[in-house]
């Protein structure tokens, strides 16, 4: 016969309750947004070397009426304000980094309130949220103003001097696939944050080293582009090859700081092999067979939906649980 041991708390010591699931990090929340926020820095760093110093105004502006936006209705639901944590800081910092270069001051804080209020806070703030919310506003700045988020600017290092569209657009539209070398370093058009593979990579290495981002989604998404874009290049040569679509568009920095959000994606092994596969699926297939160029933004946020059902299939069973 076992036998249990109960130990009383010290005396003034609180006893938390909390819903499942439960995350056992190193790391306390707070601790794990700065941390995300420093590993945004590259990027940063790349959007002003590419496209000039305008771009720390977007980027500033995303930031400061993200915070602002939350600490507002915090205060107006008279719950505590806790911009402190740098959630809201985060939404900002990856807003302002996956618009185009030069982008309206004035859009850009219609976006980051869209994010905060409707992508965040209607749900009850962090933890509750079903979607990404810096993706939730990028999707809103698209329907309202489709003409300005698909306006692109070169890089202050293009070799040629004529204005062209994104290598995901060139290859859509003009049938012209873009060198791979280009995509690396970031000399590219594109949004703010997500041309430059090596700053990308340099801050999505440090959230792997660190337990701040699970490896498994990225590597899920990769594996799966390589799977399906391949398959697809194999049926049709003119399709691009899988490693374009790696280093083109959006794809690395979804999958280190978009794909990876905690709340948005799946708490279980299976569940983010699951979720990062079916997010390269409908990537390739919106690259390929959809009318726009590039479809990271949809293909994350459409898996958001089915994040509570993966961890709900995929749980592990309890221990002496019978199967139904």
């Amino acid at each position: 016969m076992s036998s249990v041991t109960v130990t009383e708390a010290p005396t003034g010591s609180e006893l938390l309750l909390s819903t499942s699931p439960h995350l056992h990090s190193r790391w306390t929340t707070k601790q794990v947004m700065w941390f995300v926020v420093l590993a945004l820095v590259p990027c940063v760093i790349s959007a002003v070397v590419y496209f000039g110093f305008y771009q720390l105004l977007v980027i500033a502006t995303a930031v400061v009426f993200a915070v602002g936006t939350e600490a507002l209705i915090q205060s107006l639901m008279k719950k505590p304000v806790t911009v402190v944590d740098g959630s809201a800081v985060i939404t900002g910092l990856l807003l302002g980094l996956i618009v185009p270069p030069n982008f309206s001051l004035v859009f850009t804080a219609l976006g980051a309130v869209f994010s905060i209020a409707i992508g965040k806070m209607v749900f009850g703030g962090l933890g509750y949220n079903i979607f990404n919310p810096a993706l939730a506003g990028r999707a809103f700045l698209q329907a309202a103003f489709p003409v300005a988020i698909t306006t692109w600017t070169i890089p202050h290092f293009a070799v040629d001097a004529v204005s062209k569209a994104t290598p995901l657009a060139a290859l859509k539209f003009d049938r012209v696939m873009t060198d791979i070398t280009p995509l690396v370093v970031g000399n590219v058009g594109g949004s703010l944050g997500e041309t430059s593979a090596v700053a990308v990579l340099l801050g999505g290495i440090f959230l792997l080293v660190t337990g701040v981002a699970n490896w498994r989604i990225p590597a899920a998404m990769t594996v799966g582009v390589l799977i399906f874009g391949g398959a697809l290049w194999m049926i049709d040569p003119a399709a691009p090859n899988p490693v374009f679509h790696i280093f083109a568009g959006g794809f690395l920095f979804a999958a280190m700081f978009m794909a990876t959000d905690m709340v948005t994606s799946p708490v279980t092994g299976k569940g983010m092999w699951i979720y990062g596969f079916g997010i390269s699926l409908i990537l390739v297939l919106i690259r390929i067979y959809g009318g726009l160029p590039e479809g990271v933004m949809y293909s994350i946020l459409f898996m958001n939906a089915f994040v509570p059902l993966i961890n709900r299939y995929t749980a592990p069973r309890i221990f002496g649980e019978g199967q139904s």
